[in-house]
């Protein structure tokens, strides 16, 4: 019988929660056994494997980062919204580092996975950082990979102290978005 007060979700939240604390390549099901002070056997009552344990984190955060990313654009447009986006998925990626690693490598097992809907809301989410430039919808595809690579490598290498050079981090986040920008703006096509 399932211990009271476990489920899916709480083994999944308290496996996110510790990907964060030690990172994602270091959790094991006998961390989060320990974390919710039962044994590890009993967490096979709630999730099947440590690979469908990573797969439900992996899911967690593609909604969370992509209900970050919506929330912090909505009403925004152009600059403003890139601007916003790029802060909010800055600010998750640093503080939520492991359960962003799940994010990014898990991969659908199934044309009903939870996955799919997620990733295709942070799409949207990130889709919506460029509501209000005018890119050529052949190239939207393109402006979308460039942002997500260089917002994912800077917030990614901040996440893990990559920056040693002495140097303000925010200028050089702040001047990397501006030129983002500016690169977007020179791609605008007809209105």
């Amino acid at each position: 019988m399932p211990r009271a007060g476990l489920a899916p979700a709480t083994v999944t939240e308290a496996g996110a929660a510790l990907a964060d604390e030690v990172g994602f390549a270091n959790l094991s099901m006998a961390l989060v056994a320990e974390r919710l002070g039962v044994r590890t056997p009993s967490l096979y009552k709630h999730v099947a494997s440590q690979a469908d344990l990573l797969h439900r984190i992996g899911v967690q955060a593609a909604n969370e980062l992509a209900d970050t990313v919506r929330d912090a654009t909505q009403g925004r447009a152009g600059g403003d919204a890139l601007t916003a986006g790029a802060r909010a998925m800055r600010k998750y990626v640093t503080q939520h580092p492991g359960r962003y690693a799940a994010g990014n490598a898990a991969r659908p097992t199934g044309p009903d996975d939870p996955l799919i809907a997620a990733v295709d809301r942070v799409l949207a989410s990130w889709a919506a950082m460029l509501h209000g430039y005018h890119i050529d919808p052949g190239q939207k595809i393109h402006a979308l990979r460039m942002v997500r690579s260089m917002l994912h490598g800077f917030a990614t290498l901040e996440a893990a102290n990559g920056f040693q050079i002495d140097a303000d981090v925010e200028d050089s986040f702040s001047w990397m978005v501006d030129f983002i920008d500016h690169g977007l703006r020179s791609l605008d096509g007809p209105r």
